[in-house]
């Protein structure tokens, strides 16, 4: 499984909707983009790595309040073995109505053959 997979699945686990890159078509009042970060092997001490961590930035857009979305998006992928790498409030988008917030997750993967 992908990091952008496992994000989905927890995202809608959660009732929230899920684009990667840019949400496609007219977004509904709560949704999650999903934005890869980067691929890195700074876990290894030799030139054959057997892991690779995977980054992602997922940035929470809701018309409402967003807090309670965001404790059970956090809650839901510690549970899942995600590394929270940074969380903070981004902004409140004036022309849209939304508020942004933004989610840096990373998580271990083995390589595969």
């Amino acid at each position: 499984m992908s990091l952008l997979s496992e994000i989905k699945a927890v995202a809608e686990g959660c009732g929230i909707p899920v684009e990667t890159g840019v949400f496609s078509g007219t977004p509904p009042d709560l949704y999650l983009v999903a934005t890869p970060l980067g691929d890195s092997f700074g876990l290894h001490a030799d030139n054959a790595p057997e892991y690779e961590t995977q980054e992602a930035r997922l940035s929470l857009f809701s018309r409402g309040n967003y807090t309670g979305h965001k404790k059970k998006l956090v809650k839901k992928l510690l549970a899942e073995d995600f590394t929270i790498t940074d969380r903070r409030y981004i902004g409140h988008e004036d022309d849209t109505g939304f508020h942004h917030y933004a989610i840096d997750v990373a998580k271990l993967y083995g390589l595969e053959e």
